[in-house]
């Protein structure tokens, strides 16, 4: 994410790329297990919650823009650039987890 742009359009983007990587990496996968002849609400289930992790490191731009800001924020005191990558984590957290929550009640999966 890059920090020189306002850090409430970033912080409104972590959210919303999370949560679009993974419902669309786990509704087209279910398209190409629909098209193996799987049980697409299955499969879908099983990508949301191997796509998790991919949505939040897809939302935050990568690892090195954050291992940047957290060292400047601890070897140069710029203790406000942590605290937005915090925010922006927790930001991609939360959209990553709405995703997991939708495809949730959607695949019925969790119901026995």
């Amino acid at each position: 994410m890059d920090l020189n742009q306002g850090f409430i359009p970033a912080f409104i983007h972590s959210y919303f790329i999370a949560l679009g990587v993974l419902l669309g990496g786990a509704l087209i996968g279910g398209i190409g297990a629909f098209i193996a002849g799987e049980a697409p609400l299955t499969e879908i289930f099983k990508f949301a919650g191997k796509l998790k992790i991919w949505a939040l490191v897809a939302a935050i731009g990568g690892t090195f823009d954050t291992f940047t800001s957290f060292e400047n924020g601890i070897f140069e005191g710029q203790t406000k650039d942590i605290f937005k990558q915090l925010l922006l984590i927790i930001s991609a957290m939360g959209g990553s987890q709405t995703g997991w929550m939708i495809i949730l009640w959607f695949t019925q999966e969790h119901v026995s």
